[in-house]
């Protein structure tokens, strides 16, 4: 190993922002009018019902026609935001189907979720290697819209036998699944209850209720059991909107059998109401052979950062879950594809600034770091980190790492771990592997380029990369080129 060049090719393809692709949210003004006490729901649905027949038919036709193009099921989101409507406003179970869609209609808005920027991308294999040499491929994508609010959507593609990156057509359509409760572990809430500092009497009254799993309509059972205990009421409330806002932030999505590029996974929690960013996606192969993917990604609140999990095993199904632990704070954390020694192992950036080593026996549950890798390159004095889950090589775990040098530029280079002991730096590179070139600096955010997960087919390492934090490129290189490069 030594100071060698890297040849990197990019290739042609470019993601850009797109406004056209829009998802269909739900729109519920405040839930009370200022200056009175009447919601807001009411008011809106007051002024349907005061409409005649042929003003109820006029507005669903204009409606119907200028919109439902541009959705695949518009007809079953706006009877699921009426029926959501009925639950505040019961009058709306009385009025007349067409009466009723408009309900829907007006609790309805689009959201141009890919409309300012796609960035930070990350790729995991699909399948298994066909057999021409082809490898299948989904990448997460980094999308922002109005108001910096990020979402999470897919691509797909694949890489040829001789290292040509192909990438399938994205879809006009978007939607953002059907979300429901999921279900909870017992120790992992309880301990997040602790750390949020909501280790009281009632809150172990009613976990000591549930057994070691339970569900969100458990969990209002054992509340509606304890309502009339001797808690202080003061206890009581602050206790029950902690329970409530864990258990929100733990659900499910579900989507139906529709292109990977129209899934996107927005946010639908209060740990994540101002988006989730930043996805590292990686498939985690268990000591038994089974296959699952995670991706751990940022959630926002608009005040607090805070890591949570993803799993899927189809990209149909996911379950979303807050992490806890001491160490379960920093943005970054990035799983290993697979068990070492029976435990999980990530990387993370605990000090905001050096890459740590976490060991768990719980992938939720993080409580220790070591240490492995703190900046000392020119390009990364002002922080370095992880730009993705390690890739395992014969010489080691290879970890596509981000720096962050003067100007705040950003900058991808790499680093190589043992493969038994991920703690032990084997080799790393000297020199940045990847820069921004002039048509990549201006954007966003500008003199960025970014990764969150990268790809070896063969002898080629596949980086997808943010740039300005505005689009994305796809670079390729030789895996061998990069190993021999490193120190």
């Amino acid at each position: 190993m030594g100071h060698r060049m890297v040849t990197v090719n990019r290739s042609p393809h470019v993601l850009l922002p797109d406004a056209s692709r829009v998802l269909a949210l739900p729109f519920f003004p405040g839930e009370t009018n200022f200056g009175g006490d009447r919601s807001r729901v009411d008011l809106i649905v007051e002024r349907i019902q005061a409409l005649s027949d042929e003003e109820v038919r006029r507005q669903v036709e204009r409606v119907t026609e200028s919109f439902v193009g541009r959705h695949r099921n518009l007809e079953e989101v706006w009877d699921r935001h009426a029926e959501r409507a009925a639950g505040l406003a019961p009058v709306v179970h009385e009025f007349s189907p067409e009466r009723r869609k408009l309900v829907g209609m007006a609790f309805t808005q689009e959201y141009a979720f890919e409309s300012t920027a796609v960035c930070n991308p990350s790729i995991a294999a699909l399948g298994d290697e066909s057999p021409d040499g082809t490898q299948e491929f989904v990448m997460t994508v980094r999308a922002i819209g109005e108001g910096h609010l990020s979402s999470i959507s897919f691509r797909t593609g694949r890489v040829t036998a001789d290292g040509k990156v192909e990438l399938d057509e994205v879809s006009r359509w978007a939607q953002h699944g059907t979300r429901t409760s999921g279900r909870f572990e017992s120790s992992i809430f309880r301990h997040r209850l602790q750390e949020m500092r909501v280790d009281n009497e009632f809150s172990n009254r009613v976990l000591d209720e549930l057994g070691s799993e339970f569900t969100l309509e458990d969990l209002e059972v054992a509340l509606a059991r304890l309502a009339a205990s001797d808690v202080p009421a003061a206890l009581r409330f602050e206790t029950e909107r902690a329970m409530h806002w864990l258990a929100a932030s733990n659900y499910e999505v579900r989507f139906d059998d529709i292109p990977f590029s129209e899934r996107v996974l927005s946010p639908a929690a209060p740990v994540e109401s101002r988006g989730m960013e930043d996805a590292r996606l990686v498939r985690f192969t268990d000591d038994d052979g089974s296959e699952r993917y995670y991706a751990t990604y940022t959630a926002y609140d608009g005040f607090e950062a805070l890591p949570q999990l993803i799993e899927t095993t189809d990209f149909r199904s996911f379950k979303v879950a807050t992490l806890t632990g001491a160490c379960a704070r920093s943005k970054g954390i990035a799983l290993f594809p697979r068990k070492i020694d029976g435990d999980y192992v990530a990387l993370a950036r605990t000090d905001n600034e050096s890459t740590f080593v976490m060991r768990s026996d719980h992938v939720r549950r993080w409580e220790v770091a070591e240490l492995v890798l703190r900046p000392s390159e020119p390009w990364e004095m002002i922080q370095a980190g992880n730009s993705g889950s390690p890739i395992e090589t014969d010489d080691g775990w290879l970890v596509i790492m981000h720096g962050v040098g003067p100007m705040r530029e950003y900058v991808l280079s790499a680093v190589l771990l043992d493969l038994e002991e991920p703690t032990k730096l084997v080799a790393r590179m000297r020199e940045p592997l990847l820069v921004p070139e002039e048509s990549e600096r201006n954007g966003y955010v500008p003199n960025v380029v970014y990764s969150c997960g990268a790809l070896v087919h063969g002898d080629v390492l596949v980086v997808p990369y943010g740039f300005g934090d505005y689009g994305i490129r796809i670079a390729t290189m030789s895996l061998s080129e990069v190993l021999a490069a490193m120190d």
